[in-house]
């Protein structure tokens, strides 16, 4: 029997999530039973679409119990084994953050290969938000080469690895941040051919300079105004890949639709919505060609790391406040 750390949700948040919503409990966890293994966590994964489970209501995912750990992508290794499959010194990716330690069994967990990246990279370009960039312009968006790509959010993990993806396809790329260095990040580090900072306004005006003859493709992790004005700028055939819509997760009411949304009639645009489960038969061409492009030097990745369990919950409300660049981790070890 060990003793770990784990974060619980304390209450439902309505508004911003703050450090009142959630509590640090140490627990006892036991030794592995037959066909177990012990994991202990190096780090963990915070996203946005978790703001979305902290609401008592149904989902593509079910909600967080009140009083109950959390969870979320996680990698660590296996300290204690009674499994063939999984020695000691074993490293796994699995959904179980939120915590120390975890006892499963290897079916719940994804073997993966520090020797390809550094353990991070797995929850990150080479994880569940990697992968997310990856169908979201292949699948959902139906990318082409040489076409004209606005992504928003598109300097945090989702968004940056998407709009580097769209260059290494010939593209022309734009990006919304939302601060100035993060605009020259997007411009001088990740290759975007034009950045704009939404915080000061006028966002089809901005579309319209980096893209006068407007846009193909749309990749929207923002929602609310920036889709409006990415709808008013689409060409015609366009397609909008509805990624997420960070810009509403805290709203207290409901906010109104896009008041434009009757253009995508005439110009026939395709908006489509998706979750990256939708497209689990993707994962090895993703796996193959991102990590080629890492290899390659063509794709580049940040990580914004917290060091402690405790400091989680301030690393998932820096989600909504722009705390981060690239890819919100926690060093648990």
């Amino acid at each position: 029997m060990s003793t770990f750390r784990e974060i619980r949700l304390k209450a439902r948040p309505v508004g911003m999530p703050g450090d009142e919503h959630f509590e640090v409990c140490t627990v006892d966890v036991p030794d592995p039973g037959p066909g177990e293994v012990l994991v202990r966590n190096h780090y963990m994964s915070v996203d946005p679409y978790m703001r979305g489970r902290m609401y008592d209501r149904k989902s593509y995912v079910p909600p967080f119990q009140v009083g109950a750990v959390l969870d979320g992508g996680a990698v660590g290794e296996v300290i204690a084994s009674n499994s063939q499959e999984l020695p000691v010194g074993s490293f796994v990716q699995s959904g179980f953050g939120w915590r120390e330690a975890f006892i499963a069994k290897p079916a719940q967990l994804q073997p993966v290969d520090p020797g390809l990246a550094p353990l991070s990279a797995y929850l990150g370009v080479l994880g569940m938000p990697g992968m997310t960039a990856y169908v979201g312009l292949f699948r959902a968006a139906s990318l082409k080469d040489g076409e004209t790509v606005f992504v928003s959010g598109a300097a945090g993990a989702v968004g940056s690895l998407a709009g580097q993806i769209a260059r290494i396809k010939g593209c022309r790329v734009l990006g919304s941040a939302g601060s100035d260095d993060k605009v020259a990040h997007l411009v001088d580090d990740l290759g975007f051919d034009f950045a704009f900072n939404y915080r000061n306004g006028d966002l089809l005006g901005q579309l319209r300079k980096g893209a006068p003859d407007g846009l193909d493709v749309y990749f929207d992790n923002v929602g609310a105004d920036h889709l409006e004005a990415a709808l008013s700028h689409m060409r015609q055939f366009g397609r909008i890949a509805l990624c997420g819509a960070i810009a509403v997760y805290n709203d207290t009411q409901p906010r109104p639709g896009p008041s434009n949304l009757a253009m995508a009639i005439g110009l026939g645009l395709r908006l489509q919505g998706f979750v990256v489960s939708h497209y689990n038969d993707s994962r090895a061409d993703f796996i193959r060609d991102v990590s080629g492009w890492i290899r390659a030097g063509k794709v580049k990745y940040d990580e914004t790391i917290l060091d402690g369990i405790e400091q989680a919950p301030a690393a998932f409300a820096g989600l909504f406040t722009g705390r981060n660049v690239g890819k919100m981790l926690v060093r648990l070890k």
